[in-house]
């Protein structure tokens, strides 16, 4: 029989602080800033659990989900809802319990019993973890967005061969997105801290270089790169990915996916680093863009 990868949704809702004893209140706050003031703060956590085997010929499931429902419940939520997760467990008191920590440690608390594949954590709809039971290598989602406009069209051809191929895309007077990205990123969870990176400062750096510079601009003409290059979502996300790819290393972690929807519609992603340095885009030279 073929192998099937089913999923299970659980919740829990509990508390957190950033907080090393051995550093100071002023070292904290600097380094977890406002997740390191006395008592802290909570989430509704949502959680994903995703398990992988093959379909039973009689049943025609992979696992019985009552089942698994109840150890999802036994070993993890019965234990974290409406809990404080410093305190909960002692992974938690030599690893902070951040997300992708905690992402951590629920699958270690859950491979015993179900044949995980991978272990999905959202803090809020902004901000996930995924842990594929690879050591301490996990991956963090930051969820963002910006306004732009753009039209697809290729310099070198007429207004109807532009709309041969891009249709109302091509329209002279362009048109508008409000456009989500997703930004992944891949690394090593710190034995003290449970972080991977620096969460406030890898949203600076995607405000900084993505949404500060893309919001509310006609991409054709406000971005350099894109007087040359059509900004279809495909290249847009490819943009995104040579910008963040450098910032991104300098805070120690790898850039592993960049997803961009343009429409409840239309979505792509692009996967790893990129090998085009950051200098070479930021001084692409403007060119005359006739609409």
């Amino acid at each position: 029989m073929p192998q099937c990868i089913v999923n299970r949704r659980a919740q829990f809702a509990a508390s957190h602080r950033y907080w090393l004893p051995e550093l100071s209140e002023e070292e904290n706050f600097r380094r977890f800033g406002k997740g390191s003031i006395f008592p802290g703060h909570g989430h509704n956590y949502e959680l994903f659990v995703s398990m992988q085997g093959e379909i039973d010929p009689h049943n025609g499931m992979v696992l019985n989900l009552s089942e698994v429902k109840h150890i999802i419940h036994r070993e993890v939520v019965q234990h974290l809802n409406f809990s404080y997760l410093n305190n909960v467990w002692p992974e938690f008191q030599a690893s902070l319990p951040t997300t992708e920590n905690i992402a951590r440690v629920i699958w270690q608390r859950l491979a015993p019993h179900l044949p995980l594949v991978n272990i999905q954590l959202y803090e809020h709809p902004q901000l996930w973890a995924d842990y594929k039971g690879n050591s301490m290598e996990a991956y963090l989602t930051v969820k963002s967005h910006f306004a732009a406009a753009h039209r697809l069209a290729l310099q070198t051809l007429s207004l109807e061969e532009n709309t041969a191929i891009y249709g109302k895309c091509a329209r002279p007077n362009g048109h508008g997105h409000n456009y989500y990205v997703e930004i992944t990123v891949k690394g090593q969870i710190h034995p003290r801290t449970g972080m991977i990176i620096d969460l406030e400062k890898l949203e600076e750096v995607i405000k900084t270089y993505v949404i500060e510079p893309l919001d509310h601009t006609f991409l054709n003409f406000d971005i350099p790169y894109f007087a040359e290059v059509v900004p279809t979502a495909e290249n847009i996300a490819v943009y995104i990915q040579n910008v963040l790819t450098e910032p991104i290393r300098e805070l120690g972690a790898e850039l592993y996916r960049v997803k961009l929807t343009e429409s409840p519609n239309n979505s792509c992603e692009v996967f790893g680093p990129s090998d085009c340095p950051l200098h070479e885009l930021l001084q692409q030279p403007t060119s005359s863009y006739a609409l």
